[in-house]
């Protein structure tokens, strides 16, 4: 089961828009690999909808989105065909068609304790150098949120950016944490700066207006 800091794990597979060689597909670009249970299934059709409502915004924010569930591609196109008929919303990124779970497993999406044949509501969030940065794990039963994933993808492309770490809560806007002194010497050039400071070790600055 891959970790943050791992790289993400290579495969090929057939995709809605064709066959994909994942590494090839995510050179160079932030990626969010996200699996759902089922196609055809009422909270996956809302989440993989909010995904496609919000394409713009990955888009702006020079991210691929890649879909998986282990169902066949054909599968995989009569839901795409039936969703746009049903509600005018079409998939257009890739969706991965994992029938021989050989990704799913390869990606820690198969629990278990959750089910062993469908894979649980998992979040990969991939950065231009094809390290996964950070995961999020959802039930069966829970649909993800699609805020907390949008604000997630810029708060790591922030503090990449900016070299910062972004407290509880951070929305873009908002100060961001400098790393603390390592030295005495850092120490009193902090307290003679412009940074909002709560004690030495926990100071907050203004980033760039975007």
């Amino acid at each position: 089961m891959p970790r943050i800091g791992d790289l993400a794990p290579d495969f090929e597979a057939m995709t809605t828009t064709g066959k994909m060689k994942f590494s090839e597909y995510i050179k160079d670009s932030w990626t969010i690999l996200f699996s759902h249970p089922a196609d055809f299934t009422p909270v996956c059709t809302t989440e993989m909808s909010g995904f496609a409502l919000d394409q713009s915004f990955f888009d702006e924010h020079k991210t691929k989105l890649v879909g998986l569930s282990i169902d066949s591609i054909h599968a995989h196109i009569a839901w795409v065909n039936n969703v746009k008929k049903n509600t005018g919303v079409l998939f257009e990124f890739p969706i991965i068609a994992d029938i021989d779970m050989s990704v799913s497993k390869r990606y820690g999406m198969l629990q278990p304790g959750e089910s062993e044949t469908a894979a649980v509501r998992a979040v990969f969030f991939i950065d231009p150098a094809g390290k996964i940065r950070l995961i999020m794990y959802y039930p069966l039963n829970v649909g993800r949120n699609m805020e907390e994933i949008k604000r997630a993808l810029i708060a790591l492309q922030t503090a990449d950016k900016y070299k910062v770490s972004l407290p509880l809560n951070w929305v873009p806007g908002e100060k961001a944490i400098v790393s603390p002194p390592k030295t005495v010497d850092e120490m009193i050039e902090r307290e003679a700066s412009d940074y909002e400071m709560v004690d030495f070790y926990l100071a907050k600055k203004e980033l760039p207006k975007a």
